[in-house]
């Protein structure tokens, strides 16, 4: 069952692929991917941010099985120049582009300053990903001012003096739509450790482009400025009673000794833990800032079946979380305890990042056969699923990174994993 589903999974995502491509259209001067196919919807004439980086991740291991490497470069490398085209004096990056022109909101201004969440902090890594594949980085040369003024702009307003850790501005497109840590709760309150395990990887990939281009003084400065964060994510975010990282809540009232009532005793934490069992907790893994006597603890939590251990993958929310649902909703998507392909994928480099090989079999496994009934049944996949009896529950014909189950399925006939930079 397992080896037909694998085959039929190759076969349709080597064929669809290639519908994931578009041409230059509007302000998208370059081409360009998205993530679904020209009849699905939502998704199927705009770029958007981690999903143009997942793809890329699709499509490379799509060449390493095909006999063409390098047709998808022009469309990979035009999805990361649309986005540095439009990047502003700021360096802001808008977190999707139409071809009339840049995602907006609230008021209808491009970003609303520094008010909204921009692009997610994973176009250094796209960059580096794909700049390993084709095996040079000059083609970004010209771009690294624009790259740079986007980091900075993370590490400019996106930082918490008080513990180093990076948050959100708003609840609104912060990629795991209504995780319970950010969604309701107000602006700039939350320290994610999704975002921060991106950014930390963001740091050093943006390090490594540096030292390609032979910047090599700048590149030290980025990883040093990467491992700091490292270290603000470990003091802050690691919840040593459950073993665990989770993210943490900065909404605190300012310091104030002269206080009658708090200035006998001010506080001297800078954030509480927000103790809420959510996939991202599992992050870390795959930033790789783990160390391997935090690994087994997390990894233990990862296979209890009472919270995230389901029959098709890892649930988004722990079953136990009063939270937990599992009803269709588009806006917001719902990462309420649902099965996505991005988490499974995410969560199954992390295992084989810290050698955790019979766990990182079974996700892959199941992942297979989560995509493969589904396939078999319906014909297309969808965007998220029942985590016990694996049927979808929205977006018939979403594509984007559940194609990242390619890499799992070589991963289970012995091949190398494609390298993410």
């Amino acid at each position: 069952m397992l080896d037909r589903w694998m085959s039929l999974l190759e076969g349709y995502i080597i064929k669809n692929s290639e519908l994931m491509m578009r041409e230059p259209a509007g302000i998208l001067a370059h081409p360009y991917t998205v993530p679904s196919a020209p009849d699905a919807p939502y998704y199927s004439t705009a770029l958007w941010d981690w999903d143009s980086w997942t793809i890329s991740a699709v499509l490379a291991q799509v060449e390493s099985v095909s006999d063409s490497p390098g047709r998808f470069f022009p469309y990979e490398e035009g999805s990361i120049l649309n986005f540095l085209d439009q990047t502003d004096a700021d360096g802001v990056i808008p977190i999707c582009l139409n071809p009339e022109g840049p995602f907006s909101h609230g008021d209808g201004s491009r970003l609303n300053g520094f008010a909204q969440n921009m692009h997610k902090p994973v176009l250094a890594q796209h960059a580096a990903m794909l700049a390993q594949r084709q095996r040079n980085a000059e083609w970004l040369r010209p771009h690294m001012g624009k790259l740079g003024a986007f980091i900075n702009r993370y590490m400019d307003s996106h930082i918490h003096a008080g513990t180093g850790l990076a948050y959100w501005q708003t609840d609104f497109a912060i990629g795991v739509d209504n995780d319970p840590s950010v969604f309701y709760r107000p602006d700039k309150s939350t320290a994610s450790i999704y975002l921060n395990s991106l950014l930390y990887r963001e740091l050093l990939a943006y390090g490594h482009l540096l030292e390609e281009l032979d910047q090599l003084e700048e590149a030290n400065i980025w990883r040093r400025k990467a491992q700091d964060l490292a270290d603000s994510i470990n003091t802050h975010c690691w919840d040593e009673r459950d073993g665990t990282y989770y993210s943490v809540d900065l909404a605190l009232n300012p310091i104030d000794e002269s206080d009658w009532l708090h200035g006998g005793a001010p506080r001297a934490w800078s954030s509480l833990l927000l103790r809420i069992d959510n996939w991202s907790s599992f992050m870390p893994l795959w930033a790789g800032f783990v160390s391997q006597e935090q690994a087994e603890r997390m990894v233990a939590r990862l296979r209890d079946e009472r919270t995230f251990s389901a029959n098709f993958g890892v649930r988004t929310l722990s079953r136990l979380e009063k939270m937990y649902d599992l009803r269709a909703t588009n806006n917001p998507s719902n990462w309420l305890g649902p099965i996505w392909g991005i988490s499974n994928y995410l969560v199954f480099r992390g295992l084989v990042k810290y050698g955790y090989v019979d766990d990182a079999r079974l996700l892959a496994e199941k992942t297979v056969a989560l995509f493969g009934r589904d396939l078999e049944t319906s014909g297309v996949l969808h965007e998220y699923y029942n985590p016990d009896n694996g049927e979808p529950i929205v977006t018939k014909g979403f594509q984007n990174w559940n194609f990242l189950v390619l890499t799992m399925i070589g991963y289970l006939q012995g091949r190398p994993l494609v390298t993410e930079f």
